[in-house]
């Protein structure tokens, strides 16, 4: 099961998806991206790791994501990605051909992998248009992504002030039948959202 959580800086996402795996009761693992490049994010990292129960496997993939994903993810485990934001970043320094590459790698493998993928991004496109380039840019990339990869997830939430609000989750056909409340309603095709 693949699930998207979205949220803006502080809205409490990353506690959510822990909350999740906690709930879960399977082994978990945490995939990170972010790089310690100044103080201020090396606290927001040492934060993170304080809160953590200590026997979760820690993983890096500032980069390589997707094959991250690929070695880690098994049937019974939960994989916590935190997060998609701060690896789109990343990429955003390398070349173009990498970027589309790790994301089209990434698009491509998350609807196979087996056990629970909890994948934590920022909804950062709800502001003002910023001023810069580079700033832009990120903005565009960061929702174009975030709209893929709900895509291709099973479930969706939005976390805003610590309270998650689910946009999307898949039904199957079994779950119509048994479930009065969604008994008639039927499954809409999935969006394109290339660009």
């Amino acid at each position: 099961m693949t699930h998207l959580i979205l949220g803006g800086a502080r809205s409490g996402k990353s506690r959510h998806a822990e909350q999740l795996a906690i709930a879960s009761q399977r082994t978990v693992s945490v995939i990170v991206t972010a790089q310690a490049q100044d103080d201020e994010m090396a606290q927001r990292i040492a934060h993170h790791q304080a809160n953590r129960p200590s026997h979760w496997q820690v993983i890096e993939a500032p980069l390589n994501l997707a094959a991250a994903l690929q070695i880690h993810a098994r049937d019974g485990h939960c994989i916590i990605v935190d997060c998609l934001t701060l690896w789109l970043s990343n990429l955003l320094c390398q070349t173009p051909e990498q970027l589309q590459h790790e994301r089209d790698a990434l698009l491509t493998l998350l609807p196979t992998l087996p056990g629970t993928v909890l994948l934590v991004s920022n909804e950062v496109g709800m502001g003002i248009i910023p001023l810069g380039e580079l700033t832009r840019r990120f903005v565009d990339e960061a929702g174009w992504l975030n709209q893929a990869v709900a895509g291709v997830c099973e479930r969706v939430t939005l976390v805003a002030a610590g309270l998650p609000l689910v946009l999307k989750q898949e039904i199957t056909s079994t779950d119509h039948a048994n479930n009065p409340e969604t008994a008639g309603f039927r499954e809409l095709p999935r969006p394109d959202f290339q660009r």
